[in-house]
């Protein structure tokens, strides 16, 4: 299997083209590579594949091979890859997630893709929608208890579910090993959560950490970028527009209420390309499922 490794702001996947490549088992394939000793080393697997409705399909595993909806990072470094590798020749272009259908615009350097504004689209705060167990509509800078603490969160969608909290002290010193997971597997969320810990510099400048699910603490995380910023705006903590400090890099994170959308603007870049040989029993599974120019269950 021939693959790319690229990351945004240290979020890093590897990717296949699946115009060219076949995957048997990604699941199990996305654990394989994932792993930082036995594998390639990654925060998981993602394919580009062919769409009907977009320029390109993101198809997105985390480490631990669950399906994730959407990754702002990754779709950055998806558009990166159509552009420099042929597969579009176009610097506006669309991708299909299951998060909805996202429009990039790439910026060029030296003839390759360098940074990417991605339309994240709406915020959901609707408690069904993101989801969380809570009785009233939406849950903004509520207090949960959390491993016998209490926090106060806000909760929403952006194409995948996102606890957010703003903390006084200083996010750089937390045990993130020891929280991440008690917030991920709460039973306020049904399908499990990303969580955001954050601390605001300024109106226009927020430091964040992020525990993901399925991947544990990574060097930076899109979505969760979105979900900070959008989170610290409706709590009136910041600018409309603001720089979001993460462990890998700067995202900036603009929310236009008035369009009711988010955009993310970031880096994208290509680390190494390679071939790599996932263990012959992925392709005896039962039901296997396959991602290919020719063939694509879901």
């Amino acid at each position: 299997m021939k693959f790319t490794k690229m990351h945004g702001c240290g979020n890093d996947y590897v990717y296949v083209d699946c115009f060219h490549e076949t995957v048997n088992n990604p699941e199990e394939v996305a654990k394989f590579v994932s792993d930082r000793h036995f594998g390639i080393g990654s925060d998981g697997l993602i394919l580009i594949c062919p769409s009907k409705v977009a320029d390109v399909e993101m198809v997105m595993f985390n480490a631990d091979g669950s399906r994730g909806e959407m990754c702002g990072n990754g779709v950055r470094c998806v558009g990166k890859y159509a552009y420099d590798f042929g597969l579009v020749k176009k610097e506006e272009i669309t991708v299909e997630t299951l998060a909805g259908i996202k429009t990039l615009k790439l910026s060029l350097k030296d003839g390759k893709v360098d940074q990417v504004r991605v339309d994240m689209g709406a915020p959901i705060f609707d408690a069904r929608k993101v989801p969380v167990t809570f009785p009233e509509g939406e849950m903004i800078n509520q207090p949960m208890e959390v491993d016998d603490t209490i926090y106060h969160v806000t909760c929403l969608s952006m194409g995948n579910p996102h606890c957010v909290t703003f903390l006084e002290q200083d996010i750089r010193q937390l045990d993130l090993e020891k929280i991440g997971p008690e917030f991920e597997y709460h039973e306020t969320f049904p399908k499990r959560v990303n969580t955001e810990f954050a601390n605001v510099i300024d109106r226009k400048h927020i430091r964040m950490r992020v525990w993901e699910r399925g991947s544990g603490e990574t060097l930076a995380c899109g979505t969760g970028a979105c979900a900070t910023a959008v989170a610290a705006i409706v709590n009136g903590l910041c600018e409309d527009t603001v720089e979001l400090e993460l462990l890998g890099g700067t995202l900036t994170i603009t929310y236009d209420k008035g369009a009711n959308t988010v955009y993310m603007t970031g880096p994208a870049t290509t680390v190494f390309s390679g071939e790599v040989f996932p263990p012959k029993d992925f392709e005896n599974e039962h039901d296997v499922k396959i991602y290919s120019k020719d063939k694509k269950k879901k």
